[in-house]
């Protein structure tokens, strides 16, 4: 006969139905050192998560951050609309493969630095819903 373990249940068990100590000093059921325990551990490993770099104020509207320059070519620059079109290389910070796409521009003055056909490097960032581009610079 197969026996189904249900996910979580050893722990749940062990919080349910764990051994009580019968010392004086400690009639405290197991669950409660163990709870006692996984919330330090959780409480002592929040710091790792919420680590955003060395005297930088997180923007909460930046889902994703700029890394790495990627590579692309210019095909169309919309100073209007301040957007930018670019055919590019894969984009790892974004998990993007290559592709051919409309950019917004986190500051319209970059539109001035590149023209249609060149070849640039850029960095982009998720910013609310947009993917922007927070670099760009010709290649030389």
């Amino acid at each position: 006969m197969d026996t189904e373990i249900e996910p979580g249940a050893a722990l749940r068990e062990a919080l349910n139905e764990g051994p009580v100590f019968q010392s004086t000093n400690q009639r405290e059921p197991m669950k409660n050192q163990l709870l006692i325990a996984l919330s330090a551990a959780l409480f002592l490993a929040q710091p790792a998560f919420a680590h955003d770099g060395h005297g930088t104020k997180k923007n909460p509207d930046v889902v994703a951050q700029a890394g790495t320059m990627s590579q692309g070519e210019v095909r169309k620059v919309d100073k209007e609309t301040k957007k930018i079109t670019l055919k590019h290389g894969p984009i790892p910070n974004i998990d993007m493969p290559p592709m051919t796409m409309v950019f917004h521009v986190s500051d319209p003055a970059m539109l001035d630095q590149v023209k249609k056909g060149d070849k640039v490097k850029f960095s982009v960032a998720k910013v609310g819903d947009n993917l922007t581009i927070t670099k760009i610079e010709p290649e030389k």
